[in-house]
């Protein structure tokens, strides 16, 4: 496997859910704090090699993306602006972005896709209840943004189709329940992490996470009562949501705040991590070891902070991470990053 170079710093990085090799990339200039972005889509060529198949220029920097489950070609970024941004990858550059959706009033930082199946009956009013709704839960994404807010879409519809209000602060991070077609978790910079269902007005669950900001979390693959966290108290801690009052453990590995937690969707004991400190930790959970900051690999290849990490889907063992450092890495997870 190897690395890639970004103009920009690189804040996130997903594997496509259809192509083993395709990967994209959100960058934002001057760390994100002011300037433009960059989308990149990166192929993992059979030599081992990363090729770009496309790049497409913001005037915002983009803070995250996430990739279709109903069309292998759709890919959305967040933007500094509060924009959603859908690009299509199989159209010229000059073509895209095909459509923007601009409702948040702040930096929209987090997007998740839903990879469920069921038909899609909200039981709950939707916002735009005048069309009407024939679609798979596939077609549904959300965004969250430091306006302390959450947004449901979905791209046949004109705008966001729900608004969930409540937290207090930024919300950092979005996940949909990987069994629960209709549940999804926010984390939030208020310190809490809240359960959502479309079927309920508000949200089933705050979780009192963690004593300083949320920036992460994620629910196990295969056993949905099971969710991690990272927070800016450099910790991750494990929770079953049946029992809230009290973490199941805490791993205190990292030296700066964990930025992102991934659950690997091929192993129910293994969860991945980044951080700050310019790692990358991969946990098993079932040891001992864990609760005593000792992880199953740890590795330091990049050289600023480590913001952006995924699983590949399609192959066991495919990983990848992104960071401040204008890099990306896609690696075997048993192995060592090498350029």
């Amino acid at each position: 496997m190897g690395r890639c170079r970004t103009a920009f710093n690189a804040y996130s990085v997903k594997f496509s859910p259809f192509f083993e090799g395709r990967i994209a990339v959100a960058t934002a200039q001057n760390f994100g704090i002011i300037g433009n972005g960059k989308q990149h889509v990166f192929e993992v060529t059979p030599q081992g090699g990363i090729v770009e198949v496309a790049q497409y220029d913001t005037m915002d920097g983009l803070y995250d993306c996430a990739w279709s489950e109903a069309n292998e070609n759709i890919l959305v970024a967040s933007s500094g602006d509060g924009s959603v941004k859908v690009y299509d990858v199989a159209l010229p550059p000059a073509a895209n972005p095909v459509r923007g959706f601009k409702e948040h009033s702040h930096e929209c930082c987090s997007l998740a896709w839903n990879t469920s199946t069921p038909p899609f009956t909200p039981h709950t009013p939707l916002k735009c209840c005048s069309l009407a709704w024939n679609t798979s839960k596939r077609e549904l994404f959300l965004s969250s943004s430091w306006d302390d807010t959450v947004k449901l879409w979905s791209l046949g519809a004109p705008g966001s189709l729900r608004t969930f209000p409540g937290h207090t602060y930024c919300v950092y991070h979005v996940a949909w329940n990987p069994q629960q077609a209709d549940v999804f978790l926010s984390a939030s910079g208020d310190t809490t992490v809240r359960v959502w269902d479309l079927r309920q007005p508000g949200p089933t669950l705050i979780l009192p996470a963690h004593g300083y900001e949320v920036l992460a979390a994620d629910w196990c693959k295969y056993n949905d009562c099971l969710l991690a966290t990272g927070s800016v108290d450099k910790s991750i801690k494990l929770w079953d949501v049946r029992v809230p009052g009290r973490e199941m453990a805490v791993f205190p590995g990292h030296s700066y705040a964990v930025r992102r937690v991934l659950w690997s969707p091929h192993a129910a004991n293994l969860l991945m991590s980044c951080s700050y400190d310019m790692t990358v930790k991969l946990w098993d959970t079932a040891s001992p070891q864990a609760a005593q900051g000792l992880p199953l690999r740890s590795w330091d290849h990049h050289t600023e902070f480590a913001v952006g990490l995924d699983f590949s889907t399609l192959r066991d063992g495919l990983v990848a991470s992104a960071g401040w450092d204008e890099s990306v890495w896609v690696w075997d997870q048993r192995g060592h990053p090498t350029p």
